[in-house]
C-alpha cells in the first residue's frame, strides 16, 4: 500500500502525541503511524477521512514514548520503567499468583530495550507497537502470550493423572443457564465469520498457532516474522452473558473448527528441533 500521511497531519499528531518531550523525530515518529497505519488497513488505500479517523484514535503519547524507547533514549527507558514495572508485575501476578510469572515480565525488558541489532539498528521489541492499544495493554498481552507459550510447551512433556487416581482433575462445575446453548451458538457464528473474513496469511496464523500447536515464537519463524506481530441486534446486557457463558463453559468451541480443513490437516512446514 503506498501509503502517504501528510505533513500537516503528522505534525498535528506529532504534538499532541508531546513528541518533542521524549526527543522523538517527527521523521521516525511518521514512519511508526505509517506502519500502523498499514496493518491498519492491510490490502486497501484508505479514504483520507478514514485515515485521519483512524490516527487520531491512537495512543499518541504512548507511541511517541515506544518510539523514544525503540530509539535507546535513557529519559524515555527510564520513563517507561517506572511507569510500567508495576502494571507488568500485577499482570504477572495475575497470571501465577506464586510469582513464577515474574520471570517472564523481567525478561521482556531485554527484547524491549533491543539487546541485538541488525543492519546497525536496535531490535527492539518496541518496534511491534502499532498505538491502537495504550502501552499497559499491549504489554500485558505480550506477557499473557509468553505464559501460554510456556504452559503449553511444559503440558506437552507432563503425562494427565490417570481417571481413576486421586490427583484426577475435576469436571468443571457451571451453573446452569437456559440460555447457555443459544449464547455460545452465537459466539461460534460470530468467531467462525471473523475468521472467515480474514486475510489469509492471518488465516495461517491462526492455524500454525491452534491446530499445529506452534508456539508464538515457532509461528513467528515460519511466517517470517516478530512472535509479537499473531453481532448486532442483542442488548449490552446479552452480549456482556454471552462472553460470560463462554467463559464459564466454552464446551466444544474449537478454533480448529473454525479453521479450513487443510489448515488443519496440512502439517506445517517447520522444524520443530530447530
Amino acid at each position: 500500500m503506498g501509503l502517504l500521511i501528510a505533513a500537516a497531519l503528522v505534525e498535528r499528531l506529532y504534538l499532541q502525541a508531546s513528541g518533542e518531550r521524549w526527543r522523538v523525530s517527527k521523521e521516525r515518529f511518521a514512519e511508526a503511524l505509517e506502519s500502523s497505519a498499514r496493518r491498519a488497513f492491510v490490502g486497501r488505500d484508505p479514504q483520507r477521512e478514514d485515515l485521519e479517523r483512524y490516527l487520531g484514535g491512537l495512543h499518541l503519547e504512548d507511541l511517541a514514548l515506544a518510539c523514544a524507547c525503540a530509539a535507546g533514549d535513557d529519559g524515555a527507558w527510564e520513563h517507561f520503567v517506572l511507569e510500567q514495572r508495576p502494571h507488568l508485575y500485577r499482570a504477572a501476578d495475575a497470571l501465577d499468583q506464586g510469582g513464577a510469572a515474574r520471570d517472564l515480565a523481567d525478561a521482556l525488558y531485554a527484547e524491549l530495550f533491543g539487546l541485538r541489532e541488525r543492519d546497525g539498528e536496535r531490535q527492539s521489541l518496541f518496534r511491534y507497537f502499532h498505538g491502537r492499544s495504550s502501552l499497559t495493554t499491549w504489554l500485558r498481552a505480550v506477557l499473557a502470550q509468553r505464559f501460554v507459550d510456556r504452559l503449553r510447551t511444559n503440558r506437552r512433556m507432563e503425562a494427565l493423572p490417570d481417571e481413576e487416581s486421586a490427583d484426577a482433575l475435576a469436571a468443571p462445575g457451571r451453573r446452569v443457564d437456559p440460555d447457555w446453548h443459544r449464547y455460545l451458538a452465537l459466539i461460534q457464528q460470530a468467531l467462525g465469520r471473523a475468521v472467515k473474513a480474514l486475510p489469509a496469511r492471518d488465516r495461517l496464523r491462526l492455524a500454525c498457532y491452534y491446530a499445529q500447536e506452534l508456539t508464538l515464537a515457532e509461528t513467528g519463524r515460519v511466517l517470517g516474522e516478530h512472535e509479537a506481530t499473531s453481532s448486532r441486534g442483542l442488548t449490552n446486557a446479552e452480549v456482556d452473558r454471552c462472553f460470560e457463558c463462554v467463559t464459564e463453559d466454552a464446551g466444544p468451541l474449537d478454533m480448529r473448527n473454525l479453521l479450513p480443513p487443510d489448515s488443519v490437516r496440512r502439517k506445517a512446514a517447520f522444524d520443530r528441533s530447530s
